[in-house]
């Protein structure tokens, strides 16, 4: 389904044809994002994803904007903790149009130093609606103290006075450093040749070189957190928390059928015992953010400040009963399903088909085929599930932060010993 090729220079070229489709999606993935950046560089990474599309040698913002919206296609782009991606999606027919967009952006992007200070105000906005929206900002505060101010657990956004201090000379530097053939993957999608495809992405990258291969720095050591950060809001924020596992750990599919029991949609233990049995709060999950090399296992909740004590305990309760229970086995083939129904409908996208394709090759450095996850889904048992919440939710790996109105803080130790918690 997938064919690969590997440019002269180290860029790698995946490509998946679908022949029923009239449509194409393509994306230029880079291995850089907000752990890569070192002291001073904070919120680089995303603020080169907004240069981008301020302008290059053949077009101004204006036209770059235009250039796919006159042919009813999409053009956009985000940064992650790990990696950036820009991409389009577009009629088949419009596929050349798009490949020499995205190139015009990646190698002729200007980063004039007015528009570099006009963007600057941009991001701080927008690093100022991320702070007006507590149930958001608490991750990334939560992360940071886990991650002891590793670059992983700092804002992709950066704060308002690392991007003040950014300037052409640094967004320069990054590039050079961080924008190399062997950190880059493309990946395209829909109805498409292969042997076409390739020969036209090699005109544009096949010659250029920058920097070297991503070297990551050591891996974060997760610190047991109990933080209770006082904010006028209505709601009070909870989340609770363990470091959680690296994408090629053997537990992670086990993790990932925990995380959906525990809270991972309508059916999951928490949403059906906090929202649907208590009335206690309106929104509340569980999730893994997956990294490389480590992640982050935790479920958040948003309730009124009296009821924050008794929230924490159920979420607390739920995740004992799996340690010391396990998951019954209509759980766990549920969530198998549920996990495996997912994955296919997502295919039904050619964006999507292209994320996995881009995403998969960049992070692993090879296409993971969602039959090789399905099968890995299906071996596992209850054992694992025992196992790996047993492995990750210990008593001295618990964090826990509250973001809300002063006088309702709680002790975790206190709490844990209410409801029996005993490692």
């Amino acid at each position: 389904m997938y064919q690969k090729m590997v440019l002269p220079n180290g860029v790698r070229i995946i490509t998946e044809e679908i022949e029923h489709v009239r449509s194409a999606a393509i994306g230029i993935w880079v291995g850089a994002g907000s752990r890569d950046e070192k002291t001073g560089y904070e919120g680089i990474s995303h603020f080169i994803e907004h240069m981008f599309f301020k302008g290059t040698e053949h077009r101004n913002a204006r036209a770059l904007a235009e250039s796919l919206e006159a042919v009813g296609g999409q053009l956009n782009a985000f940064t992650t903790k790990e990696y950036t991606c820009y991409y389009a999606k577009i009629l088949d027919e419009d596929l050349d149009l798009a490949i020499d967009v995205l190139s015009d952006m990646f190698f002729g992007s200007l980063f004039e130093e007015k528009e570099i200070e006009k963007e600057k105000n941009v991001v701080i906005e927008e690093i100022k609606m991320y702070e007006d929206s507590p149930d958001e900002l608490i991750h990334d505060i939560f992360s940071e103290q886990v991650w002891n101010d590793h670059p992983l657990g700092k804002p992709i956004l950066g704060t308002e006075e690392s991007i003040r201090a950014l300037n052409r000379e640094k967004i320069l530097t990054y590039l050079s450093e961080h924008y190399a053939p062997d950190n880059v993957v493309i990946s395209v999608a829909g109805k498409i040749k292969h042997n076409d495809i390739v020969a036209k992405l090699s005109a544009h990258f096949g010659t250029f070189k920058r920097g070297g291969r991503r070297i990551l720095e050591e891996t974060p050591v997760g610190q047991q957190v109990e933080r209770y950060q006082t904010k006028d809001t209505e709601q009070m924020h909870i989340l609770i928390g363990v470091p959680g596992l690296g994408q090629d750990d053997e537990d992670i599919h086990a993790m990932h059928i925990v995380n959906n029991v525990l809270g991972g949609g309508l059916s999951s233990r928490l949403f059906q015992e906090i929202r649907e049995q208590r009335g206690l709060a309106y929104s509340v999950y569980s999730y893994h953010s997956t990294y490389v090399d480590t992640g982050l296992f935790a479920v958040y909740a948003g309730t009124s400040p009296n009821n924050t004590q008794e929230v924490i305990e159920c979420i607390l309760e739920e995740i004992m009963t799996i340690r010391n229970k396990g998951i019954t086995t209509e759980e766990l083939e549920r969530t198998k399903a549920q996990i495996k129904g997912g994955l296919y409908l997502g295919l039904e996208s050619v964006s999507s088909r292209m994320s996995r394709l881009g995403k998969t090759e960049l992070t692993y450095n090879r296409v993971l085929s969602p039959e090789e996850v399905v099968e890995k889904l299906e071996n596992v048992t209850q054992e694992d599930v025992i196992r790996v919440i047993g492995r990750l939710w210990q008593k001295d790996k618990i964090s826990i932060m509250t973001l809300g109105p002063a006088g309702h803080e709680v002790v975790l130790a206190d709490l844990l010993k209410k409801i029996g918690w005993d490692d």
